[in-house]
């Protein structure tokens, strides 16, 4: 079993970055500078960045179901142009935290869940593959709750 795990896609993101405070404001949305690393993983190119770096805080539904899982919260957005892609490896956001793995199947429904202490994550998701039903699994962020990515079968 191989797994995939991508950035989201760049062009959701990139036009917040020429509005003003007050145009971000309908968005949900507020202009950050990272002031430490880590602590301002960007779920484009799935690394925290720099200090210095400019990103957007938005509202961002990650599960999008028409079920009782439907989920949103708070993630931070880089201005890249390329959306990371990683397969059979964790994303450098995924390294060094403890991670909430969250199973769903096809209809998007909850089918299982492990707490993935760091370095346990690649662990969780094959642990959590083993089960047929398990279509998609979400990583979050455990202490925070934030949405960090997908992981697909591949």
């Amino acid at each position: 079993m191989t797994y995939r795990i991508a950035g989201l896609p760049p062009a959701d993101f990139l036009p917040l970055f020429a509005l003003s405070e007050a145009e971000l404001a309908p968005h949900r949305a507020v202009r950050v500078t990272a002031s430490q690393h880590p602590g301002y993983p960007c779920r484009v190119t799935l690394r925290d960045a720099p200090v210095g770096e400019e990103l957007i805080l938005l509202h961002h539904v990650s599960h999008d179901v028409a079920t009782p899982y439907r989920s949103a919260f708070a993630i931070y957005v880089s201005q890249a142009d390329i959306a990371a892609d990683y397969r059979e490896v964790l994303p450098p956001v995924m390294q060094g935290r403890s991670l909430g793995l969250r199973g769903f199947d096809a209809a998007g429904m909850l089918r299982d869940a492990r707490l993935a202490p760091p370095g346990e994550a690649d662990v969780g998701i094959r642990d959590l593959f083993g089960d047929p039903e398990i279509a998609y699994i979400h990583a979050h962020n455990a202490a925070h709750g934030c949405f960090v990515a997908r992981v697909d079968r591949a």
